[in-house]
Formats: C-alpha cells, sequence, structure tokens
C-alpha cells in the first residue's frame, strides 16, 4: 500500500491592533488568502482596551475578526498576543503564543525588522485605500456621529452595535472637565 505524502501546510501570520477590524485589514487579508493555506491572526496589543485609541477589548476583537474571516474559504486562527515592551525578545514571545507560521505579513517597519532579524521570512502587503480604510478615521467617524458602518465588514458594525462601542467611544473619549 502506498503512503501518500503528507501536504504541507502554508501557515501565514499577519499581526494588527484591529481597532476595529475594517475593510482594509479585510482586503489585506483576502489577498493574503490567495496565496497561503492557513492565516494566524495576531490581535496586538491584547491587554489594551477601553481607551480612546483601543477601546475594543481582545475578546471583542478575536469576534469582529473571527466572524469576518467565515467568508474567505480559509483556515485562520485569531490569537491575542499582549504586548511585552521588550522588542529584543518580541518574537520568540510571539512563536510562543502562536502555531508554527511560514512567513509574516506586515506593513509595519519595526514588526518587519523584527522577524527579519529573527530570520522568519517577511512580506509586505499590499496596503487598501489607507486614506479611507483606517481605525483611527473609524473611530473618529464614530464619535463624531458621522456614518461609518460601510467602512467595516458587517459582521464588525454588528459586534460594535451589540456591544454598545459608539457609546463606549464616546464615554471615554470625554474629558472629566465639567
Amino acid at each position: 500500500m502506498r503512503q501518500r505524502k503528507a501536504r504541507r501546510i502554508n501557515r501565514a501570520f499577519y499581526i494588527g491592533r484591529f481597532q476595529p477590524y475594517h475593510i482594509g485589514h479585510h482586503t489585506i487579508l483576502g489577498n493574503i488568502a490567495d496565496e497561503v493555506d492557513e492565516i494566524i491572526v495576531g490581535i496586538g496589543s491584547a491587554q489594551r482596551s477601553h481607551e480612546p485609541e483601543n477601546p475594543f477589548t481582545a475578546g471583542e476583537r478575536v469576534v469582529m475578526v473571527s466572524r469576518s474571516l467565515k467568508d474567505l474559504d480559509i483556515d485562520y486562527y485569531v490569537i491575542p498576543i499582549e504586548d511585552i515592551q521588550r522588542n529584543a525578545v518580541w518574537v520568540s514571545h510571539v512563536l510562543s503564543m502562536t502555531p508554527h507560521f511560514e512567513i509574516v505579513y506586515t506593513n509595519n517597519p519595526l514588526v518587519f525588522r523584527l522577524f527579519e532579524e529573527a530570520g522568519v521570512p517577511v512580506k509586505r502587503s499590499q496596503m487598501h485605500q489607507r486614506e479611507v480604510y483606517s481605525g483611527t478615521i473609524v473611530r473618529k467617524k464614530m464619535l463624531s456621529g458621522e456614518e461609518w458602518e460601510h467602512l467595516v465588514p458587517d459582521a464588525v458594525a454588528e459586534t460594535i452595535d451589540k456591544i454598545g462601542g459608539v457609546e463606549r467611544i464616546r464615554e471615554i473619549a470625554r474629558d472629566d472637565i465639567v
């Protein structure tokens, strides 16, 4: 009886804060999904929440990303990764928190450099309309009462609505001066 050779899984790693996950992220991950068999999505700064620049918890971001990725037809893992404030050992920290991967996709110069120095193949991911799709823009629109839902996948808008995310952003952005 002939033994089948096991198929090598080509697994990529992509990290972001996803505050919130938006169409730009989704487009990048869709492009990555065309090149690999599986994706690991790292939820960066997982310990940060309830701040104007980081309003959502790691768990909320896991839900946003996981529900959005269902339509990409790829196996994926969404893993919260806390900051450790020591760049020299950060790649080891990421590797200890994730399944093995063969390549990293990023546009962050520091992330690129750290993985490159660690000997992990790194590829720049094509940005998607950065001037339109950014977490900062989405949060500012939420804060000002402008339309923002078209900037995120439906699953993200539904999650933010369910958790009262817009109200949270408005509350935490207020100062304590009366």
